[in-house]
C-alpha cells in the first residue's frame, strides 16, 4: 500500500476554556465537507443562519483553546490541548488549522518541553492529529521538522516521564509515516525504536529481563511504531531488517506482558507477509520452533494468567499462526457512510490501527472526508453525495425509534410465549 506525497504548498483572550465536549463534536461535524451534510435537516433546524452561527461559535471556541495552550495554569493548558485533540479527531479543519499551523506547533513544542506527564502526552497526540489534518506535504513536513528533535530527545531520555515517553513513542511513529520526506530518516527513527524494544528480548540463557509494567508499555509502543514504519520501507531495507530482527523477535513472545506478546506476534505476522510479498519462496530457518511457540500461545491455559488476557491472546495468536503457517489473513470489512473498505492484510491492519488510535470514534468520518487518509487506503477522492441521496438513504430518528420499539415488543412477546411453554412443561 504505497504512500503518496502531496506537495500542496498551502500554506484576543477568551479566559478559561472548558474542554471540547461530545455535544460540541455533534454540531455540524461535517461542516467543512458540504457534500457530506444533509442540508435539508439543517433547513429544518433553522437554515443557513443557524449553521453559520454554530460554525462561528465553534471557531471562537477553537481560538480560545489555542490561546489557552500558553496559559499559566497547567490545568487550563491540559484542557485546551484535549479540546483541540477532540476537535481534530471529529472534524476536517484543514483551512482553519493551516492558517494557524505555526501557532499550534509552537504551543505543542512549549508543552512538550515545559509540561509534565499528562500535558506532554496530550501535546504529543495533538502533534499527530495536526499532521493527519494537514496530510502528507510541505506543511506537515515543516511541523514535523520542528517537533522531531524534541520527540527523539524525550524518547531517549531515561529520566523523562514514562507517560510522556510512551505517548511520544506512538506519535513519533505515525508522524514519521505522514510527514517524513526522507526514507533514510525513516530508518534512523526506526533505530530509535529498536534501541527500546530490544531491551525486552529474553536473554540467551532464557531468562527474562526485569521490566516494570510502565517500561514494558513503552517498549510495546516502540515496537508497534517500528512495525508501522516497516510498511513504508524499501525492499533493500526490509531484507536487512529481516536478517537482523526476525530471528530475535520471537524472544518477545516469552514476555510477561500480554500486550508485548501480542504486539510481537502481530509484528512477526507482518514481517512474514512482507517477506513473502518480496519472495514467494521465503523460508525461515527456525520455522518449526516458531510455530510451536505460536501454537502454545494460541492455546494458552496457564492458570497464573488472567482470563481476559488469555482470551485476547488466544484470539490474536490463532490469526498469527495462520499467517505464519498458511500465509492467511482473517479479513474484516469496515463500513463508513455509503462505502466500505476491507482490511485484508497485516499491512492494512497495522496502518488502520495506528490511525484509529488517534482519531478514535472519528475514524469512519476521516475515512469518508480526509483526503490524506483516503489516499493511504487507496479509496480515491471523497465521494460527492447530494443531500437528496443522503436523505433517501437515511431513516429518520422517529422512524428508527418506532422500528426499535416494534422489534423490542416482538422480542418480548416471543420470550413471554417461550417462558409460558416452559411453565406448562413444568406443570405436567
Amino acid at each position: 500500500m504505497p504512500r503518496t506525497k502531496k506537495k500542496n504548498g498551502r500554506g484576543g483572550q477568551h479566559g478559561n476554556v472548558q474542554p471540547f465536549s461530545d455535544e460540541d463534536a455533534s454540531i455540524e461535524t461535517l461542516s467543512h465537507c458540504s457534500s457530506f451534510s444533509d442540508t435539508a435537516s439543517v433547513a429544518d433546524e433553522g437554515g443557513e443562519a443557524s449553521e453559520d452561527t454554530a460554525q462561528e461559535d465553534f471557531q471562537y471556541k477553537l481560538k480560545g483553546f489555542i490561546d489557552s495552550t500558553v496559559d499559566k495554569s497547567a490545568k487550563t493548558r491540559q484542557g485546551a490541548l484535549d479540546g483541540l485533540k477532540t476537535a481534530m479527531a471529529t472534524r476536517i479543519l484543514c483551512e482553519f488549522i493551516s492558517e494557524r499551523r505555526m501557532t499550534i506547533t509552537d504551543s505543542i513544542e512549549r508543552c512538550l518541553k515545559k509540561g509534565k506527564g499528562e500535558e506532554q502526552r496530550a501535546a504529543a497526540s495533538l502533534a499527530c492529529l495536526l499532521c493527519i489534518q494537514l496530510g502528507s506535504g510541505i506543511e506537515s513536513e515543516e511541523v514535523f521538522k520542528t517537533l522531531k528533535p524534541i520527540f527523539k530527545n524525550i524518547l531517549a531520555d531515561g529520566s523523562a516521564n514514562l507517560q510522556a515517553r510512551q505517548a511520544v513513542a506512538t506519535s513519533l511513529g505515525l508522524c514519521t509515516l505522514v510527514a517524513e520526506d526522507d526514507i533514510l530518516d525513516v530508518h534512523s527513527t526506526m533505530e530509535c525504536f529498536e534501541n527500546l524494544f530490544t531491551r525486552s528480548y529474553t536473554r540467551k540463557d532464557g531468562t527474562c529481563p526485569l521490566i516494570n509494567p510502565q517500561t514494558s508499555q513503552l517498549h510495546t509502543n516502540a515496537l508497534l511504531s517500528w512495525a508501522l514504519l516497516l510498511t513504508i520501507c524499501t525492499a533493500s531495507q526490509l531484507k536487512d531488517i529481516m536478517c537482523k530482527h526476525l530471528p530475535k523477535l520471537p524472544r518477545l513472545l516469552e514476555s510477561e506482558d500480554v500486550n508485548m506478546r501480542i504486539a510481537a506476534g502481530e509484528t512477526i505476522a507482518l514481517l512474514f507477509e512482507l517477506a513473502r510479498d518480496m519472495d514467494s519462496e521465503f523460508e525461515f530457518d527456525d520455522w518449526d520452533e516458531l510455530c510451536d511457540k505460536l501454537n502454545a500461545l494460541a492455546t494458552d491455559c496457564n492458570k497464573h494468567r488472567a482470563k481476559t488476557d488469555k482470551r485476547k491472546q488466544r484470539s490474536v495468536f490463532r490469526d498469527v499462526l495462520k499467517a505464519v503457517e498458511e500465509a492467511d489473513f482473517q479479513s474484516e470489512t469496515i463500513r463508513f457512510g455509503t462505502e466500505r473498505m476491507t482490511i485484508d492484510s497485516w499491512v492494512r491492519k497495522r496502518t488502520y490501527d495506528a490511525f484509529r488510535e488517534f482519531v478514535g470514534s472519528g475514524m469512519n468520518y476521516h475515512l469518508q472526508a480526509n483526503e490524506f487518509i483516503r489516499d493511504v487506503f487507496e479509496l480515491g477522492p471523497p465521494m460527492l453525495v447530494d443531500s437528496a441521496t443522503m436523505k433517501a438513504m437515511k431513516i429518520s430518528r422517529f422512524e428508527r425509534h418506532l422500528h426499535n420499539s416494534a422489534a423490542f415488543k416482538a422480542r418480548t412477546k416471543a420470550r413471554s410465549k417461550f417462558r409460558d411453554k416452559r411453565v406448562d412443561v413444568g406443570e405436567f
